[in-house]
């Protein structure tokens, strides 16, 4: 089998992948920030991850898997200012924050669920581990790399940059850094304009606050993750993930935060995934082009011609390669429909082959090939997890099972062996490291179907002011975990719990 080789952000190359400890591979993922619904871009990363957990697993490897639930910490902007998103939340819902958490953090599983993606090893949370936050942050004092203002802990990012790189993982001088940052004003408390929280000091009003040796307040969003991937995974391990858009700030912070701290750098391998346009524009809310996964599920986004089945979305995203931009579009999405069902109706013809000796004998060329294509797929996979190359050796080998199916090649004209290779591999991948499931697209095109017919009579139903017709359907729709929401302009939009 080839050397597995990553692509190291870090270096700006792959590398071949060799883990600190034989066999085991500690891997830690930026997880979702849970004070709204899951977007598009996070179930990406996340998917490309789940995907690279089961490729290592595949590989022998044992592996731990970190992938932490923010639930503190994180203000507006990704700054040190501005309102906490969790209380700012709670106050407009009138709930308490941790159940702004509870609600996001399970539907987020949802979604997970939904994309067929496996349960990290370990998912902690950075409200359960405020006290591993804290004897950090009071370490990196103690080493001289961050100063306390009333309550205030700030990482010294000028005096750490005369030692180490600041801006090392985007290979970007503190001086250039500086350039795209504002002038610090009179009342700013902060030494250096790069200077980041530690640790932040709560005022009375906010709402989710703990002791420390500073007084009451909360962590930083930054030392969450340095905390908790060195209690779990060590001082150094193998891999870091996340999106591209946390490279510059969130995973910056985590290197001289861990390195101030524990005087080595934190990771072997840093891995991240590129982000998501629209018909070739950057997918974001303020461009009106950000749709979420139920909205795809459900093809109530005005962007979208029709709902699309999770496990076809997840088929999409494999078609890309993970460092490389994803676009979406109808017509690629419905592409990718009928390309997973050509895959898999072949998959499902090769289950059942049996070979049998036949009265000609094997065809050398055709069994190379296959062969051939067959070893491509572990190739591709450890060329830093290129999927959507093994997919194209998969698609040159469906005319071939094709053919058998029909019976226009004799099963018997590739040999037994290389037969039950081509069933276990198309098993292991499509099903074990590709975490494909089959799509039912009768049951999807007829709930579509009930759908739309249930909605106009909901419409008929209000435009009559016949409410008690109108908040039947609702009412019993909710009950069969079915969520009818009206928007404006009469409109209404519906997603599946």
């Amino acid at each position: 089998m080839s050397q597995l080789k990553i692509y190291n952000t870090l270096s700006r190359q792959k590398e071949v992948f060799e883990p600190i400890l034989p066999n085991h591979v500690g891997l830690y993922v930026c997880g979702p920030t849970v004070y709204s619904d899951v977007h598009l871009g996070n179930c990406r990363t996340f998917i490309s991850f789940d995907i690279i957990y089961r490729y290592l697993k595949y590989l022998g490897y044992k592996v731990r898997y970190v992938r932490n639930i923010t639930d503190a910490g994180h203000l507006e902007g990704d700054r040190d200012e501005g309102d906490d998103k969790f209380s700012k939340k709670a106050r407009l819902e009138q709930l308490e924050p941790m159940e702004i958490v509870q609600r996001y953090t399970v539907g987020f599983h949802k979604v997970m669920e939904l994309f067929n993606t496996l349960p990290p090893t370990i998912e902690p949370t950075a409200t359960g581990h405020i006290t591993e936050q804290i004897r950090m942050a009071q370490q990196i004092i103690d080493n001289g790399y961050a100063y306390v203002v009333d309550g205030t802990v700030y990482f010294d990012v000028e005096k750490y940059n005369k030692e180490k790189p600041y801006g090392i993982l985007t290979n970007r001088k503190l001086e250039d850094l500086l350039e795209g940052t504002r002038e610090l004003g009179g009342q700013d408390e902060k030494r250096g304009r790069l200077d980041f929280a530690l640790w932040i000091k709560a005022g009375p009003e906010h709402l989710m606050q703990w002791p420390s040796p500073w007084g009451m307040g909360f962590p930083g969003w930054h030392i969450e993750c340095s905390a908790m991937s060195e209690k779990y995974l060590g001082k150094q391990f193998d891999i870091h993930g996340g999106g591209m858009d946390l490279a510059a700030t969130h995973h910056t912070n985590e290197i001289a935060q861990s390195q101030a701290c524990y005087k080595t750098s934190p990771v072997r391998y840093w891995m991240h995934t590129n982000m998501l346009t629209v018909n070739g524009v950057r997918m974001s809310k303020s461009a009106g082009n950000g749709f979420l996964p139920e909205e795809l599920f459900s093809g109530s986004h005005p962007l979208l011609e029709k709902a699309y089945a999770p496990m076809n979305v997840r088929f999409f995203m494999l078609q890309t390669h993970y460092r490389s931009t994803l676009d979406f579009s109808n017509e690629a999405l419905q592409a990718a429909e009928k390309g997973m069902k050509r895959l898999w109706d072949a998959y499902e013809a090769l289950k059942d082959f049996e070979w049998e000796a036949g009265e000609n004998s094997i065809d050398a060329e055709l069994n190379d090939k296959v062969n051939k294509l067959v070893a491509e797929f572990d190739e591709h996979m450890s060329d830093d997890f290129n999927t959507a190359r093994v997919l194209a050796s998969m698609f040159e080998l469906v005319p071939v099972i094709n053919s058998m199916k029909d019976k226009t090649i004799a099963i018997s004209a590739i040999a037994k062996e290389t037969l039950e290779l081509l069933q276990a591999k198309f098993k292991d991948y499509l099903e074990d490291v590709f975490g494909l499931q089959a799509v039912n697209e009768a049951d999807n095109t007829k709930l579509q179907g009930v759908m739309q017919l249930l909605i106009d009579i909901r419409k008929e139903a209000k435009s009559k002011k016949d409410f008690a017709t109108s908040d039947k359907i609702r009412n019993q729709l909710a009950a069969l975990g079915i969520n009818l929401k009206d928007e404006k302009g009469g409109e209404m939009s519906w997603s599946v719990e």
